[in-house]
């Protein structure tokens, strides 16, 4: 702002007569310094000064989750059936997550969202889904899950990319075994 003033005055005074103050230049140095390391805080994490301080704790979740595809109560359908083989097949969730692998296992939350065959040769899923979590020390909280399952390998990683509730902000991974075809068995790595 100090150096607009200048430079206007300087476009309508002949520069002969021209005189700015060796303090006002100072100020205009000092203020812009100061400005630019504003910008260069905010730039690099622009929601640090928003942000409450994270405690420095981890989270470690283990359930289960059933995925049932048919009976009368499924919790998985297809919405989406695609053009030539399982290529395509979309199916949304609701699934139940609990304690153990039974389904009259004490209840922990849901997993809501959708996953999807990514793959024309392979039986590779795009999973994009919230662990809503409904009772424990989490309930009321929910982290989102966004990765590749490739059901070929034992175990899978997928991503927690963020959450809600005392997840806010999360990061970390889930380690996605299948027991049965209908059970998965997860355990969440997450820095809250």
């Amino acid at each position: 702002m100090c150096l607009q003033l200048a430079l206007q005055a300087a476009s309508t005074t002949p520069l002969s007569s021209l005189v700015v103050p060796r303090f006002l230049l100072m100020a205009c140095c000092k203020l812009s310094s100061m400005l630019l390391a504003i910008l260069a805080v905010l730039a690099a994490d622009p929601l640090a000064m928003m942000r409450p301080a994270a405690a420095a704790t981890s989270a470690h979740l283990h359930f289960y989750m059933h995925d049932v595809t048919g009976g009368p109560s499924p919790t998985a359908v297809m919405v989406i059936n695609g053009p030539r083989g399982s290529f395509g097949n979309t199916m949304v969730i609701d699934d139940k997550l609990t304690e153990g692998t039974s389904q009259s296992s004490a209840t922990v939350g849901r997993a809501q969202g959708y996953y999807m065959v990514a793959s024309v040769a392979n039986l590779e899923f795009m999973v994009n889904m919230n662990v809503v979590l409904t009772s424990g020390p989490y309930a009321g909280s929910s982290l989102t899950v966004l990765g590749r399952d490739d059901v070929s390998v034992p175990v899978r990683e997928l991503s927690v990319v963020g959450g809600t509730g005392q997840f806010r902000m999360a990061r970390g991974y889930v380690l996605w075994k299948t027991v049965t075809p209908e059970i998965l068995d997860l355990e969440i790595f997450v820095n809250p």
